[in-house]
């Protein structure tokens, strides 16, 4: 897939398995995505890169059902699209999910990252993001909804 990431700070690209690009305080360990400046934490302000792990699990999800307000910059034509935290094992990211259907999502579902195109009626560059992509059913869960 050819084109421009949205932000070059948020994934690595082009990159044959992209990760989300996220920051590790030095001085306490706290993983925070996107990169900060600071600790949220310990308020550190020593924090490297760390590249986020590409597969993880649905921590909590919903349907954007509706077009957001300004400053969408989506297609006119608005299509529900799913959005979830993500736990990536040493922290839990919010992004868009490649399924819209609320019948094939669930709590504990694995995903995998992507990269896709941002869709916006902007004529010009073919900008990319990032999204999540269901990877098999999620685990039993006991009868628990």
């Amino acid at each position: 897939m050819n084109g421009t990431p949205i932000d070059d700070t948020l994934f690595t690209w082009p990159d044959e398995s992209p990760q989300l690009i996220g920051a590790r305080c030095t001085n306490c360990g706290t993983v925070t995505f996107p990169q900060q400046s600071s600790c949220p934490k310990c308020a550190g302000t020593e924090l490297s890169r760390h590249l986020l792990a590409r597969e993880g699990v649905i921590w909590s999800w919903t349907i954007q059902g509706f077009r957001p307000k300004e400053p969408y910059i989506g297609p006119a034509e608005f299509t529900p699209y799913g959005v979830a935290y993500v736990d990536l094992g040493d922290v839990i990211v919010e992004g868009r999910l490649t399924e819209g259907d609320p019948s094939k999502l669930a709590i504990g579902m694995p995903v995998e990252l992507e990269i896709v195109p941002f869709e916006t009626e902007q004529a010009g560059t073919n900008w990319l993001t990032y999204a999540f992509s269901p990877t098999g059913p999620a685990p039993d869960q006991g009868g628990v909804a």
